[in-house]
């Protein structure tokens, strides 16, 4: 069955918009399984599945003006190349007052999104790896770098990443001398996502918060077709917890490393289903 090539309900135009969906295609860095750059077509076609109205929360997405703008033309391109034009697209969104929510692609898209928002802001990132890395395969910018490179535009203390469970021992080691905030999956099974929240709000304060989301930091059962899968990750509904718990915080929002070839859709829902809440939270608190 054929669908239209935009996000579902994403029916307003550009001008009139509130939040413009965007996807960047892109992995060029990715070092284990290739086809995060199908991730942005495959999310759009799998968001048509849904209704539009949320029993949960009463909203009907035909109420909020969103926009599709379509791909940037990335795919071919050197990641600081990548970078330039993902940053400069933000831009122009922010300047007309926009959400932006982006659809990968691999993670290295998500600095220079951030790199085009003030440094003042808080990043949450939610992965499966700590991503810290100073370089990795002879690349600064490369998807195991994201965490690094965004500690270099805003201070590492408004930096937050839940959910890990996979780091090189060196990485690990040096995100923790220059006081990274994370926590681990197993915390979070322990401790119960609603204090680990808490905890996370008091680090962070309440600052503007940009919410990086690598579709890995979920266990691989939910969604097996991602670039780097990592077992024992967290569920879906940590993933709405989270969501609900910011959405009054959040100013942007990435969804990354979804790698259709390596499921049957499973991933790609997921994302599309996590976009249209994040949407509705959000809208709901403005």
């Amino acid at each position: 069955m054929n669908f239209p090539n935009y996000f579902a309900d994403a029916e307003s135009d550009f001008n009139n918009a509130q939040f413009v969906i965007f996807g960047v295609p892109y992995d060029k860095t990715s070092s284990f399984r290739l086809g995060a750059s199908q991730g942005p077509k495959k999310i759009r076609e799998s968001s048509w599945n849904f209704e539009t109205y949320n029993i949960r929360t009463s909203v009907d997405l035909r109420d909020i003006k969103i926009h599709d703008y379509g791909d940037l033309d990335v795919k071919d391109e050197i990641p600081q190349k990548m970078v330039d034009k993902v940053k400069n697209f933000t831009s122009i969104l922010l300047s007309k007052n926009k959400f932006p929510i982006a659809i990968g692609g691999e993670h290295s898209i998500t600095p220079g999104i951030i790199q085009a928002f003030p440094k003042d802001i808080a990043v949450l990132c939610l992965d499966a790896h700590i991503d810290f890395r100073n370089q990795y395969e002879n690349e600064n910018l490369n998807h195991a770098c994201v965490i690094r490179r965004i500690s270099d535009y805003i201070n590492i203390e408004n930096i937050a990443v839940l959910g890990i469970r996979s780091a090189e021992k060196e990485e690990f080691e040096d995100a923790h001398k220059k006081g990274l905030f994370y926590v681990d999956s197993f915390a979070i099974k322990e401790k119960g996502i609603k204090n680990i929240l808490i905890e996370t709000k008091k680090h962070l304060g309440d600052k503007p918060v940009y919410f990086t989301f690598d579709i890995d930091v979920v266990d691989p059962c939910y969604a097996p077709g991602t670039s780097t899968p990592e077992p024992f990750g967290i569920s879906p509904f940590d993933v709405l917890e989270c969501i609900k718990f910011f959405s009054s915080n959040i100013i942007g929002f990435d969804i990354v490393e979804v790698c259709p070839p390596f499921d049957s859709g499973q991933s790609s829902l997921l994302a599309a289903k996590f976009i249209r809440l994040l949407i509705e939270e959000v809208w709901s608190k403005k």
